[in-house]
């Protein structure tokens, strides 16, 4: 059965089942191999894809649930303006140490920035709940969020 998806803002036909899970599709069907598999349960987020604009957890997400919605992946955020604020931040403050993670932590942040450009530590803190670092860079991420978002420690959103 074909399954048509837009992709990165490319329309891609998918052969398969419906209920495949939106990673193994960008991974295996159309080698975007940016977004991780990390825990299979959406509770790590290292699978996070926007759709529609919402960070989505790609593992748990059938395919059949993104028919008509619009798929972004880490492979094609920073050609967004806060996707490109977000990456460059990430790139300035070195923020990933073994860096597995990174991709959904920058598409949770992307997203956040998107709905609110100046957020405060505790809109940071709410949307990047669902993001794990096994490395603890969490520090760094947060700096990175507030560097992209024109935010500094001292100066309040």
């Amino acid at each position: 059965m074909a399954t048509t998806l837009s992709v990165n803002g490319q329309v891609r036909q998918i052969e398969g089942d419906p209920s495949k899970p939106l990673l193994w599709v960008l991974r295996e069907d159309l080698d975007l191999v940016g977004t991780k598999f990390g825990c299979g349960m959406a509770l790590c987020g290292a699978c996070t894809v926007h759709v529609d604009g919402k960070p989505t957890r790609a593992c748990i997400t059938p395919m059949s649930a993104a028919v008509g919605k619009q798929i972004t992946t880490i492979e094609h955020v920073a050609t967004t303006p806060a996707g490109k604020k977000v990456s460059d931040a990430w790139v300035e403050l070195d923020v990933p140490q073994c860096g597995y993670c990174q991709a959904g932590q920058i598409m949770s942040a992307t997203a956040l920035l998107n709905e609110k450009p100046k957020p405060t530590d505790q809109d940071i803190d709410q949307a990047m709940a669902g993001n794990l670092c096994r490395c603890a860079t969490y520090v760094r991420i947060r700096a990175a969020i507030k560097k992209a978002a024109g935010v500094t420690e001292g100066n309040p959103a």
